[in-house]
């Protein structure tokens, strides 16, 4: 199959004039359809698409990975340059009122908008828990079981509940799916609910055991050392193939991953186009 992996957002940007905004945008184009996944932070998605001569307008689909600001603060740009109703496939947990707590510091970190201005721009919301199949070669995990012993969810990600806050579970936390033939490609949001467990709800889902590749942000920014090698472990053991890395990984991960994988390895930043 022909495919295509555009990064449009992330923390860090490649060369030229690309901007490097914290969040994550990846345009996924195949024979059969282009997906966007996620839409980065603000403006970094579009202006960075200009620079690489996308039409938005091409966009089929949007699959949001989870309801935070830094995936959906680029629907309003997005929308604005397709110009026409499109679906955007999330979990009915996005809409949750989602804060970061940790000590004396945190706010709001949901999607910056209302549902009815993103409606109003086009916006089509297809909200389920279920995996959904875009294409033949194409799906969405749905909600993410939780199987290792070693990951777990960031305990500063609170949900507002009436005065109070509850941990969020993250339910909304997904990925996407690409059968290529020669192994799956995954791509990821933040992997919230832990990369590993990712990747075996992708094995199981699709039935296919190799993995070719996997990019997009990891979730390792705060977690221990111990959790880490237990990743490195855990992807060598699954055999992946490439390894590219995004957004919030966190960059004391990347430096332990990146010998690890040698050439295998590299930096998943905005800008970076992926041909198979």
């Amino acid at each position: 199959m022909k495919l295509r992996i555009t990064t449009l957002s992330e923390n860090t940007a490649g060369l030229g004039s690309f901007l490097g905004e914290w969040g994550l945008s990846i345009l996924v184009e195949t024979e059969e359809m282009n997906v966007l996944l996620d839409t980065g932070q603000s403006i970094s998605a579009v202006h960075n698409a200009d620079i690489l001569g996308i039409d938005l307008g091409q966009v089929d689909k949007i699959v949001l990975s989870h309801g935070h600001f830094d995936h959906t603060g680029g629907l309003r740009q997005v929308l604005g340059r397709m110009r026409k109703e499109v679906e955007i496939i999330a979990h009915p947990d996005m809409w949750q009122a989602k804060y970061s707590r940790r000590g004396d510091v945190g706010g709001y970190i949901g999607i910056p908008f209302a549902r009815e201005e993103l409606e109003g721009l086009g916006a089509n919301f297809k909200l389920t828990p279920e995996p959904v199949r875009l294409t033949d070669s194409i799906m969405t995990t749905g909600e993410i079981p939780m199987v290792t012993e070693f990951e777990e969810i960031d305990a500063g990600l609170v949900v507002k509940e009436g005065t109070g806050f509850k941990p969020d579970k993250v339910l909304d936390d997904r990925a996407l799916i690409i059968n290529t033939g020669a192994g799956l490609v995954v791509v990821l949001g933040c992997a919230h609910r832990g990369i590993i467990n990712t990747l075996y709800y992708a094995q199981q889902l699709t039935g296919v055991k190799p993995i070719h590749m996997v990019l997009g942000g990891c979730h390792l920014i705060s977690a221990t050392e111990e959790r880490i090698w237990l990743t490195i472990a855990a992807l060598k053991e699954l055999g992946v193939e490439r390894l590219g890395v995004s957004h919030c990984t966190g960059m004391p991960a990347a430096m332990v991953m990146a010998p690890e994988f040698g050439e295998a390895f590299f930096f998943n930043n905005a800008g970076t186009q992926i041909n198979f």
